[in-house]
């Protein structure tokens, strides 16, 4: 078995550390620049999951993780809080119409069935909160739903403990010493770091290792409300596909996201200057049963997304480093293919094939002219 170094104990780096300590092997080191695991973007989650997607690739991640997530606790021990509230895509234009139509034949193709299109009078019904004369119709996922995203992470870290993995936190990696086509070594704030393969798992930083992975950090926010009981924490997540503002409820807080048109940077300043007051225009003319529920400006937040340029992961070997596998670039939804992708890494590392196909996310797709057309869902 091979010695494995693992830069970034997020939840995918915690959630390939775990797989590959469950598939036997015994040295498996994971290194952070935080202080714990999960200092980077995984609390910052809002916890969605979900397989309406409109690729291939993003459904099987999903229908791979939505197995493991039920299972999570006879796994893991931990209840991964899955909730099948499910997730209503809405839209006020054929144009989007169409669009969901065609993803929604999509997941049907790739084993998603319960996926349905729906008519505004069943968008009224399933969300009765909503007011807006514009929707033309939508679709409605009933196994979709929520996550705990920190409970997956402390999951996949006790677990992976429990099995030997080793986790250094407070460690900068600086960069990779190269010897022909292999990494001989990583260079970091305490010292080199000798493995047989090395997985770079460092989400939004991980384009700062040494190594050039088109990935860009972009800030996505979170407005909450106070809590009240408005709303019912079973309401499925509600996205209006035009535009993508959505919102959920979470711990009896209403959680209101626009993507809005942020630049590429690691600043998650929360903007209460320009980007809230938009996101209270969309949520008063949309869910009115909300315009004397005040926000909370103590509960707002801001995290960080990875980019890649198609909004899919990027996910496989380097194409010029024999030893360096990738599982970066998910895009806002690494925390739900997380479980998936643990496994399919493990697989890549010591079996060489993967049990769901994700050759569309090899990361030489870029140089080779191969991008994934990029989805207008979120």
């Amino acid at each position: 078995m091979p010695s494995v170094v693992i830069v970034g104990a997020g939840v995918i780096g915690t959630s390939i550390a775990y797989h590959l300590a469950a598939r036997g092997v015994r040295d498996v080191v994971v290194l952070d620049r935080g202080n714990e695991p999960g200092a980077g973007s995984t609390p910052r989650a809002t916890g969605g999951f979900r397989a309406q997607f409109a690729t291939a690739a993003d459904i099987a991640l999903s229908l791979l993780s939505r197995e493991k997530l039920i299972r999570f606790s006879d796994e893991i021990g931990v209840d991964s809080g899955y909730r099948p509230y499910g997730y209503l895509f809405i839209a006020r234009s054929e144009q989007a119409m169409a669009q969901l139509r065609i993803a929604n034949e999509l997941q049907h193709a790739c084993g998603l069935p319960e996926a349905r299109v729906i008519d505004a009078d069943e968008v009224r019904r399933i969300n009765p909160a909503i007011v807006d004369d514009a929707i033309v119709g939508g679709t409605f996922c009933p196994t979709d739903g929520f996550i705990r995203a920190m409970k997956i992470l402390g999951g996949y870290f006790a677990a992976a403990q429990r099995l030997g993995v080793r986790f250094e936190f407070g460690v900068t990696v600086r960069g990779m010493r190269i010897e022909g086509d292999r990494i001989a070594a990583l260079e970091t704030s305490r010292g080199d770091v000798q493995g047989d393969v090395f997985i770079n798992a460092a989400g939004a930083w991980a384009g700062t290792l040494g190594v050039d992975i088109p990935v860009a950090p972009l800030r996505r926010q979170v407005a909450a409300t106070i809590e009240t009981d408005v709303l019912s924490d079973t309401m499925p997540m509600t996205v209006w596909a035009d535009d993508g503002f959505h919102f959920r409820v979470r711990d009896r807080r209403v959680l209101l996201l626009w993507p809005g048109s942020p630049p590429s940077s690691f600043d998650t300043t929360f903007d209460a200057e320009s980007w809230l007051p938009q996101v209270i225009a969309f949520t008063n003319a949309r869910v009115p049963r909300l315009r004397d529920v005040p926000i909370d400006p103590d509960a707002c937040w801001a995290g960080l997304y990875e980019m890649s340029p198609d909004h899919h992961a990027i996910l496989g070997r380097a194409p010029t480093i024999e030893n360096l596998y990738l599982a970066n670039g998910c895009s806002g939804h690494g925390v739900m293919h997380a479980p998936a992708i643990g496994q399919v890494l493990s697989e890549l590392v010591l079996d060489g094939r993967t049990s769901i196909d994700i050759h569309s996310l090899r990361p030489s797709r870029f140089a080779e002219g191969a991008g994934i057309e990029a989805s207008a869902l979120l």
